[in-house]
């Protein structure tokens, strides 16, 4: 009888290899906060710079504060400053990265500053900020939200009281998922119980509760001596959005005026944000927008720069302005409907154009230096006198 065949030998399967736990290669190094006593993290929007902008107005105006703003990259943006950047897929899809970034903000800061109810993990906790929000509490760290504008703007709400609301466009593709939007970020606000702060006043509108954060500029950044007033004025329009600015409602004027030789309209488009101060102090006046009903940061830097600066601003708008500050905005009222008169007026009326850059310049200031942003932000804080 043949020998019975020799089994083989049992096959030892190799023991699974741990996942390993390293960063992406090639990121910025995370800023290592001071030894401040209170630590401060704002994101990810950065919204222009505004995030940037807020920390270090904590840093140079509170007392043992210190700040990191950080943002995703992402690609054909604007460039602003901020001090902390990863690639935006790395921001939104890598878990390694994520659970790092979740030691980060655990281990290092004292209070995270979500900007527009966004997430600062990406997809790790199913893009809810409010998620991020409860755990970084839970260990041990203040929480306060932030919006800036489409993230709480209810275009239901909106169109009620603006007749020229951009979500009264026909066809606005947006106007729908920013309902759905509004509405998802407003509920979780509710449930969060956190501070809410708003980048601008109008959307006290929205949340009636929250408190104005005013927007940063830097005014020396947008200083510079001015030419004498051009003889053919120059009109500067430089719209980041035309369909939310107005830009549809205003050109057609613009161009009439250019046309009769009473003024050069430039519109500016795809400028870099570090050549916008030569912009702005080559210009006479700027018209910011005509239908949100609000003014934000460009219309501060053009202010800052000292141009006249025109825009539609809502009546509630302007009466929580001086009831906050006791300064009138000094944005020149006009409307789609009256914009032609409002202007042909302002242009024969030129000996007035000083004291109302002036008052301009001066409002900036007093308003949106980051002073007054940093007193808003320490009640969260703790360091408000």
């Amino acid at each position: 009888m043949p020998a019975a065949p020799t089994p083989p030998e049992p096959t030892v399967e190799a023991a699974p290899q741990p996942r390993p736990i390293t960063l992406p290669e090639g990121l910025q190094p995370r800023p290592v906060p001071s030894s401040a006593g209170i630590r401060v993290f704002i994101g990810p929007a950065n919204h222009a710079g505004q995030g940037f902008q807020w920390a270090r107005a904590l840093e140079r105006t509170a007392e043992d504060v210190s700040a990191v703003s950080f943002a995703p990259t992402r690609e054909a943006g604007f460039s602003f400053e901020v001090d902390y950047t990863v690639p935006v897929g790395i921001y939104w899809d890598n878990e390694i990265w994520a659970r790092d970034q979740l030691g980060y903000l655990t281990d290092s800061f004292t209070h995270v500053v979500f900007e527009a109810e966004q997430p600062l993990l990406g997809v790790f906790m199913r893009e809810d900020f409010s998620t991020e929000a409860r755990l970084l509490r839970d260990r041990g760290v203040h929480i306060a939200t932030i919006c800036h504008g489409s993230d709480i703007r209810l275009p239901s709400r909106h169109i009620q009281e603006n007749p020229w609301s951009p979500f009264l466009v026909p066809g606005y593709r947006k106007t729908k998922e920013l309902e759905v939007l509004a509405r998802l970020n407003a509920r979780r606000l509710a449930e969060l119980e956190a501070p809410v702060f708003v980048s601008t006043p109008d959307l006290l509108d929205d949340l009636p509760s929250a408190t104005w954060c005013p927007v940063v500029v830097e005014p020396r950044r947008w200083r510079a001596e001015r030419p004498a007033t051009h003889a053919l004025p120059v009109v500067v329009h430089a719209p980041s959005r035309a369909e939310v600015k107005g830009t549809d409602l205003i050109e057609p004027t613009l161009e009439q005026l250019h046309a009769e030789g009473i003024i050069e309209y430039r519109r500016i488009t795809k400028i870099p944000s570090a050549k916008m101060p030569a912009v702005y102090q080559a210009a006479d006046i700027v018209l910011d927008q005509f239908r949100i009903g609000s003014y934000g940061v460009a219309a501060c830097e053009a202010m800052a720069a000292g141009c006249v600066v025109l825009g539609n601003i809502r009546d509630s708008v302007r009466e929580h302005v001086a009831q906050s500050t006791g300064l009138d905005v000094p944005i020149v009222q006009a409307d789609p409907d009256t914009l032609s008169t409002v202007l042909r007026d302002l242009l024969d009326a030129r000996e007035g154009w000083p004291t109302v850059a002036a008052d301009g310049v001066n409002f900036v200031d007093q308003v949106h230096d980051g002073t007054r942003s940093a007193e808003v932000l320490g009640a969260f804080l703790g360091t408000s006198r």
